[in-house]
C-alpha cells in the first residue's frame, strides 16, 4: 500500500476513536453542581479532571488458556469471560453468553496488562530530541508545584509499542530526578486519546516524585548551589517539609476558625496532600543507608513513603522495608553504571519478595517497558539460581498486583478478579519465555491491539516515515 496512505491512520485514530466511543456508550459531559453540593476542598483535587471513557467492548470469552490471575494463582485450560469492561467470570468451566466473542487459547497464556509504575512516556518521547524534552523542571531543587501531565505528549510512539510489544495496559509517568521534589505523577490507561485527561486513569491517587543521592547534589552543586551533597539533600527536604508543615497548619486553622483565607502556594498544596496521606510519595533512592535516612525523616515529618525507586540496595533493609510497609520498585539486572548503583545484584527482587518485602519490576525506559515480561524472567532465574523458590504465576505478581497497588489502584485493575477494570493481555506463549509476545491486548475489555489485524497494530507516523518515500511491504 503507497506510503501516504497509510501515514495519517495513526492519527486521525487518536481523534476518531475516542469520538466512537464517546458516541457508543452515550457519554455526556457532567452538569456542573451547584456551590452548596460541592465536595468540601482537598489538596491532591484535580482542576483537570479524567475525561478518560472506556472504548466500547464486546462480550468475550478467552478459552483453554494458562492463567495467571495477577494475586499468584494459575488455573489449567481456563477461561476468562468479560463483559462491559469488566471481568466476570475465571476459572475452568465458564460459559459464554449470547453473542459473546470466543477465542480459542489453546497453547497460549492469560495475564492481567501489565503495569509499570515507573515511565517517563510523554514527557520524555520518541523522537528523543532537545525540543520534546519536558521531564524536569531543572531549575530548582524543589519544585512540587510541576505536574507530570502537563508535558504528556499522547502522540508518543513509546505508548502504542508498550501497549502492543510489552502488553502494558497501565502506566504512572513521573518527573524526572534531577530534584529533589520533582513534583507530581500522573497514572494513566494506555490508550489512544487526545489529550492527557482522556489517558488519565480515573481515580488515581497522585503521586510526589521525590530523588535523593547522586543526582539533586550533581544537578545542583555543579550550580555552585545546595545541594551538593548527600547532607545538602536531606537539609534541603527538611527545610521544605517545615515550610509545608507551617503551610498545612494555617490552611487547617482557617478550615476550622474561618477568616481570612491564606494565600495559595500550588507547590505546598502537593506537599499539604503528602501530610494528609492523599498524594503517595515515589522516591527515586539507590542506597540502603539513604533510604534508612528518608524513612526517618518521613516520620519526623509526619508522612510516608510509598514506595523507592530504582532501589539497587533495598535487599540489604528489606526487613525494615518490609517493617514501615515500603515497596520497592526495581530493575532485573541493572547495576554499576555509576558509584550507587555499584552494589545492585540480580538477586534483588528475589530477596525482597523473600523476605516478605512489597516488591516490582520497572522499567524508566522507553525500550525496557516494552519487555518488563522479560525482566521479570531474569530476576526470577537470579532468584532461582540463588536457591528462591518462586512459581512462574507469583513472580507476575511483580507486574500487575504489587505495582497497582503501589499505584493505590488494585481495587480496580491489577488482577483477573470479577468486577475489576478488564485489562487483559492474550500471549502466544509462555509470558516469561523471551521467544513471547502478546497476540491480543484488551483495556476495559476493548480490544486495542491483535497481531493478526492490520487495523489495530499501532504504527507511529515517524516509523512509517514522509509522503512520496516509497511503499510499505
Amino acid at each position: 500500500m503507497p506510503r501516504h496512505l497509510l501515514r495519517p491512520l495513526p492519527r486521525i485514530a487518536a481523534v476518531l476513536l475516542p469520538l466512537a466511543a464517546l458516541a457508543c456508550t452515550g457519554a455526556s459531559a457532567e452538569k456542573p453542581k451547584s456551590a452548596s453540593s460541592a465536595p468540601p476542598v482537598k489538596y491532591s483535587r484535580d482542576p483537570f479532571p479524567s475525561t478518560y471513557r472506556p472504548y466500547p467492548g464486546v462480550p468475550t470469552l478467552v478459552q483453554h488458556v494458562t492463567i495467571y490471575d495477577g494475586e499468584g494463582g494459575r488455573i489449567e485450560d481456563g477461561s476468562v469471560l468479560f463483559a462491559d469492561g469488566k471481568i466476570v467470570e475465571v476459572g475452568q468451566t465458564v460459559s459464554a453468553p449470547q453473542g459473546a466473542t470466543i477465542i480459542d487459547g489453546t497453547g497460549k497464556w492469560v495475564t492481567p496488562g501489565v503495569i509499570d509504575v515507573h515511565s517517563h512516556l510523554g514527557d520524555y518521547p520518541s523522537p528523543g530530541v532537545q525540543a520534546l524534552s519536558d521531564g524536569n523542571e531543572a531549575t530548582a531543587p524543589a519544585t512540587p508545584e510541576v505536574w507530570a501531565e502537563h508535558s504528556v505528549w499522547p502522540q508518543d510512539p513509546g505508548f502504542s509499542r508498550a501497549l502492543a510489544n510489552g502488553g502494558v495496559t497501565t502506566l504512572q509517568i513521573l518527573p524526572g530526578s534531577a530534584n529533589l521534589f520533582g513534583g507530581r505523577s500522573v497514572t494513566l490507561k494506555n490508550v489512544y486519546a487526545r489529550t492527557a485527561q482522556g489517558m488519565k486513569f480515573p481515580g488515581a491517587p497522585y503521586g510526589l516524585k521525590m530523588a535523593c543521592g547522586e543526582n539533586p547534589k550533581r544537578v545542583y552543586g555543579s550550580k555552585g548551589k545546595e545541594p551538593s551533597t548527600r547532607m545538602g539533600n536531606i537539609a534541603v527536604d527538611r527545610q521544605t517539609w517545615t515550610k509545608a508543615q507551617a503551610y498545612s497548619r494555617k490552611w487547617a486553622k482557617y478550615e476550622k476558625d474561618g477568616g481570612d483565607a491564606p494565600d495559595r502556594d500550588i507547590g505546598m498544596d502537593t506537599l499539604r496532600g503528602v501530610l494528609d496521606g492523599e498524594i503517595l510519595v515515589h522516591n527515586h533512592c539507590y542506597r540502603a543507608d539513604e533510604m534508612a535516612n528518608v524513612i526517618d525523616m518521613a516520620k519526623e515529618f509526619g508522612y510516608k513513603v510509598n514506595t523507592f525507586h530504582h532501589a539497587v540496595e533495598s535487599y540489604k533493609i528489606a526487613d525494615l522495608l518490609k517493617a514501615n510497609g515500603i515497596c520497592s520498585a526495581v530493575w532485573a539486572d541493572w547495576h554499576g553504571f555509576k558509584m550507587e548503583s555499584y552494589d545492585g545484584i540480580p538477586e534483588n527482587l528475589a530477596i525482597l519478595h523473600n523476605q516478605g518485602a512489597c516488591a516490582m519490576i520497572h522499567s524508566d525506559d522507553q525500550n525496557g517497558i516494552q519487555r518488563l515480561n522479560q525482566e521479570v524472567a531474569k530476576a526470577l532465574s537470579a532468584g532461582r539460581h540463588a536457591g528462591f523458590t518462586i512459581p512462574d504465576e507469583v513472580a507476575w505478581t511483580w507486574l500487575s498486583i504489587a505495582p497497582a497497588r503501589a499505584l493505590g489502584i488494585a481495587d480496580r485493575t491489577g488482577s483477573l478478579k470479577p468486577g475489576k477494570m478488564a485489562d487483559v493481555v492474550l500471549w502466544n506463549g509462555n509470558p516469561l519465555s523471551v521467544y513471547t509476545r502478546p497476540q491480543m491486548v484488551w483495556v476495559d475489555g476493548a480490544l486495542l491491539y491483535d497481531a493478526a489485524n492490520p487495523k489495530l497494530r499501532p504504527v507511529s507516523d515517524f516509523e512509517l516515515g514522509q509522503p512520496g518515500e516509497g511503499d510499505v511491504k
